[in-house]
């Protein structure tokens, strides 16, 4: 599928406005923007939505989603605008949670866990919302909790708590 179709499945994931009445987007792209939104909310919640948070998530739509960076860069700004309806979360979990394999959801986790360490700490909000999170994906506390070491290891970050 070409990237600007793409785009256009994600903004309508996060604008709510789609071709389709109700029915989420099921593609790949749609899971994509789903996991965008729930990105954002992580990284907001500490009320400073910094340029090292911003860079993880450009980074992880390059690398994971195989954005263009023009596509990445405008995908966040769209999830940024969209991000203060409070079902996206549970919207965006639960069409992750329905075509996501049980390692694609531990990995989605690891993603998560890496935005909410960007700025080198995890605040209580980010916490509560990755484990709210990984309760919705159905990913077992192990899991997550193993994800969160995988992401410590590669930060060189130590655990304090």
């Amino acid at each position: 599928m070409l990237i600007t179709g793409m785009l256009a499945k994600i903004k309508s994931f996060l604008t709510g406005k789609g071709e389709g009445e109700n029915t989420p987007d099921t593609t790949n792209d749609g899971v994509a923007a789903a996991a965008v939104a729930v990105f954002v909310e992580a990284a907001q919640l500490d009320g400073d939505f910094d340029e090292t948070e911003r860079r993880v998530i450009f980074n992880i739509l390059i690398e994971r989603f195989q954005l263009s960076s023009e596509d990445a860069e405008a995908l966040i700004n769209d999830a940024l605008r969209e991000h203060d309806s409070p079902n996206k979360v549970y919207a965006a979990t639960r069409l992750i949670r329905d075509l996501f394999t049980d390692e694609e959801r531990i990995d989605v986790m690891e993603m998560l866990w890496e935005v909410a360490y960007a700025d080198g700490e995890v605040h209580d909000y980010e916490a509560n919302l990755v484990r709210r999170v990984a309760g919705l994906l159905y990913v077992q506390d192990r899991d997550s909790g193993r994800a969160r070491k995988r992401v410590l290891e590669r930060l060189n970050l130590v655990e304090s708590e």
